[in-house]
């Protein structure tokens, strides 16, 4: 009988291997350029989108509508080379100061040290639940699926595929979670060199600009937000609410392992465990069951 170890790579495999981080949607229909309009551009066929940062200014995207529940992906091929200071951000957020967000910033590196994929999540104004992982490619070389699952029992987080973290509604133990606002989709490319490397210790090098993160294909399988009425119809148990079914309340064995297998060999960083940085006093959801 395989040992566990070889069983979990094998599910590893196979989940990349069934992954073909294909999306078929139409960018131009779906977004619309929010900021650095001369730093940004869609394609001619709005199937893909390119961010620019220079001296100038950085540039950023935005969903048309806003969402509550459901898949919300992209493919992104991030700045290659010398990124230090550089954040490439992909995140869903409401509005407001009681606002949720949920995210993806990409930590741009010097050349030859990894990017930090940086994950967060914000209910009703309140963050501060960052986990960090370094990737298991290079996701300058080619574009890789990422995709943010939301429903009324859980938040995902994957990479072509393969869950990265999952944070679970516990609501009814008096921890917020994101299930009353919708949220619009954003991605942008902007100086972060204040805190993004090294806590800000290495500074962009501006010789290396124009800086360029290339998006493509985005997807929102989600319930359109149309108003307060949209808290009782999108999260109801229905076929045409299709991320309300039984399969998307937990991940799956196949997934669990995928699951366990990137945080066991790639995270750098989990909130849960820096017991310092909170004096004793952790956020409640890290004593409970997230998986």
């Amino acid at each position: 009988m395989a040992s566990l170890p070889v069983l979990l790579m094998a599910l590893v495999l196979c989940g990349i291997a069934l992954d073909q981080s294909h999306v078929e949607a139409n960018f131009s229909k779906s977004m619309y350029i929010n900021w650095g309009t001369q730093h940004c551009s869609i394609s001619g066929n709005g199937q893909d989108a390119q961010l620019v940062l220079d001296q100038i200014s950085g540039s950023g995207v935005q969903s048309k509508r806003a969402f509550l529940f459901g898949s919300i992906e992209m493919l992104i091929k991030l700045v290659p080379g010398n990124s230090a200071g550089t954040v490439t951000a992909y995140y869903l957020s409401s509005t407001g100061s009681k606002h949720d967000e949920i995210d993806f910033e990409f930590l741009g590196n010097v050349s030859g040290q990894p990017y930090i994929i940086h994950t967060n999540i914000y209910t009703q104004g309140v963050g501060s639940r960052e986990q960090q992982f370094y990737p298991w490619f290079d996701p300058t070389a080619a574009y890789h699926n990422y995709t943010i699952h939301w429903n009324p029992t859980e938040v995902v987080w994957y990479i072509d595929r393969l869950p990265i973290r999952v944070f679970r509604n516990y609501e009814s133990k008096g921890i917020a979670y994101p299930n009353k606002q919708g949220m619009r989709v954003y991605s942008s490319l902007w100086n972060a060199d204040n805190w993004a490397t090294r806590g800000g210790l290495i500074k962009i090098d501006w010789n290396s600009a124009p800086f360029r993160a290339g998006l493509r294909n985005f997807r929102a399988r989600a319930c359109k937000w149309n108003g307060p009425v949209s808290i009782t119809q999108c999260s109801a148990t229905s076929p045409a609410n299709w991320w309300t079914a039984p399969t998307y309340r937990q991940l799956s064995f196949a997934k669990l392992g995928q699951n366990k297998w990137v945080r066991d060999n790639y995270m750098i960083y989990d909130y849960c465990k820096d017991t310092k940085r909170f004096n004793g006093q952790m956020p409640p959801e890290c004593f409970k069951q997230q998986y």
